[in-house]
């Protein structure tokens, strides 16, 4: 399928299987000629098409058959058999907590190392966040330290309503040891998945086996609808309970009739057409990204000072962002100095997640673990990992071996 990139630039190199040239170390770059995001969208060819179609049928409003097949195509994507699609990653995650019964001061644990969105909707809603540190194998949540807050918290007789691992950065969890440890208890486990549509966990998909698992389709996401999300179970009844809290919980009468409050939750015609489209691309885009990230450790991996976030053997990573890790004192710069050196040359990167239980919103939550999810924020540097040119991305490689003084 041929990609249209959402930049003026392209060349053959940007193909599947192009070798880079590395500038040597210290070579300064060269002027950029644009910047270089994050992860920027990127489209497939056929949206305009979909999107065509859908507006001449008449179909705007968050109905019909577009969003209906939009959900199918997840379906058959990540083989969860009921999905319904919403507005946002972070309604998914609010209406996981809702069907799962989060009410007003149960605890809702989650790893600290994540973005504020797996944790904000439960908070709202009342509940107590309690943050648990990662495992360096992953990244993601230590299930050694979720078994220790397990047997304390069973101990005294507050088990928390739900348990959302985070499938960090496209890195699968260690899935299977959390919904041992989970089962044990009764626990349910809200699968946050955001960030890794395509990603395998052992034999199977992502968040496979998690009573529900959320999705997103946001602007910088590898499958985007410009916006949007999903919650996806393989229970039927909780996906019905979903789409029913996302049409604002009317029930079937002639007039509007309501027993509770829902939301305005629905993905639009207009949204869902632009993720149909993109889709059958996911596995196209997951490689990519994965080719991204192996030419990042073709150009850094011989630099002293400089790790890459690992991939376990049970895992295979979407790479939905490649991430460095820098120590200072072997490298010769700090993660810092090296980010706003890639912000003079025109060049986005981001610091890993600050973790949660350091953000003022959360003061005063409880933190369980060692301290890997702070050294991975002191350390850890996202890297531009959407569509790039060969030549684009040694821009990147080169000012980050121009930072080098070890």
């Amino acid at each position: 399928m041929t990609a249209i990139h959402l930049r003026a630039e392209d060349d053959a190199e940007s193909r599947p299987g192009a070798v880079l040239s590395f500038p040597s170390r210290g070579m300064p770059a060269r002027a950029p000629r644009s910047r270089l995001h994050l992860s920027p969208p990127s489209l497939v060819g056929g949206e305009l098409a979909v999107l065509s179609r859908t507006l001449t049928d008449g179909w705007i409003a968050p109905a019909g058959p577009v969003p209906e097949s939009f959900e199918q195509a997840i379906g058959e994507a990540t083989t969860f058999n009921h999905v319904a699609a919403v507005a946002s990653g972070t309604a998914a995650l609010h209406l996981g907590y809702r069907v799962l019964g989060v009410e007003r001061g149960d605890e809702v644990w989650t790893q600290s190392l994540t973005f504020v969105a797996t944790i904000a909707p439960a908070v709202q809603m009342g509940a107590r966040p309690r943050f648990l540190d990662v495992a360096a194998e992953s990244w993601t949540m230590d299930p050694n330290v979720l078994e220790s807050a397990l047997q304390r918290a069973a101990q005294r007789g507050k088990l928390p309503r739900a348990v959302v691992p985070v499938d960090l950065y496209g890195q699968p969890c260690d899935l299977d040891a959390i919904l041992t440890l989970c089962g044990r208890w009764g626990v349910p486990v809200l699968c946050d998945s955001a960030e890794a549509m395509g990603a395998r966990y052992r034999d199977r998909a992502v968040g496979k086996g998690a009573a529900l698992v959320a999705f997103s389709f946001n602007g910088n996401k590898i499958i985007t609808a410009g916006g949007g999300g999903a919650l996806a179970s393989d229970d039927p009844a909780l996906i019905a309970r979903a789409r029913h809290l996302a049409s604002q919980a009317k029930e079937v009468a002639p007039h509007y009739q309501h027993e509770t409050t829902g939301y305005s939750y629905g993905l639009s015609s207009v949204l869902a057409a632009v993720g149909l489209a993109q889709i059958g691309a996911l596995s196209t885009r997951v490689a990519e990204r994965r080719l991204v990230f192996e030419r990042y450790v073709e150009g850094l991996g011989n630099l002293p000072g400089i790790g890459f976030m690992p991939e376990p053997a049970w895992a295979r990573a979407t790479r939905w962002l490649s991430v460095i890790l820098i120590d200072p004192k072997v490298f010769g710069a700090t993660r810092e100095a090296v980010r706003r050196a890639l912000d003079a040359a025109n060049i986005e990167s981001r610091p890993v997640w600050k973790p949660l239980h350091m953000q003022p919103a959360f003061r005063g939550a409880r933190y369980d673990g060692g301290g890997l999810s702070g050294q991975f924020f002191e350390h850890g540097l996202c890297l531009p990992s959407g569509t790039m040119t060969a030549e684009e991305q040694a821009r990147v490689v080169a000012v980050i071996r121009g930072c080098c003084k070890g």
